[in-house]
């Protein structure tokens, strides 16, 4: 008998002994293609003093932030000169490969209409033309 219970104790210890957490593969980000400028995005890179006929030429490729929900980090590039260096951008990681053909970088707010973009110190023929009058 006192073998049966100390079977039945170690059965229900067994059955309350936390099972360890599977570990659930990282998330992959579904990142886009490359589109057109969102407009808050263009209006910043404007707003440095750059042509807005080159602005709105350009590509922009986004990826979710890590800190806010409407946010989104942004990369802005141009499709031309890509392809001339036969480089394919499919979405925001293909830039890693490629950081020269990177002109600005920054952030925007879908829901606030706000971004705030930085010029990379890149400088290139490109990007040398892109003030406004030289084109």
């Amino acid at each position: 008998m006192l073998k049966v219970l100390q079977e039945e104790t170690e059965i229900f210890r067994n059955f309350l002994k936390k099972k360890p957490a599977k570990e659930e593969p990282p998330k992959m980000e579904k990142l886009t293609k490359p589109h057109n400028l969102p407009q808050a995005v263009g209006r910043d890179i404007i707003n440095l003093g750059k042509d807005p006929d080159w602005v709105w030429h350009l590509k922009s490729v986004v990826r979710p932030s890590h800190n806010e929900k409407d946010r989104y980090d942004v990369r802005v590039f141009d499709e031309t000169q890509a392809s001339s260096r036969g480089a394919s951008i499919e979405n925001y990681n293909s830039l890693d490969q490629h950081p020269e053909l990177i002109l600005f970088e920054g952030w925007y707010d879908r829901k606030s209409w706000r971004a705030h973009i930085k010029e990379k110190k890149v400088r290139s023929k490109l990007n040398d033309c892109s003030t406004k009058g030289n084109l």
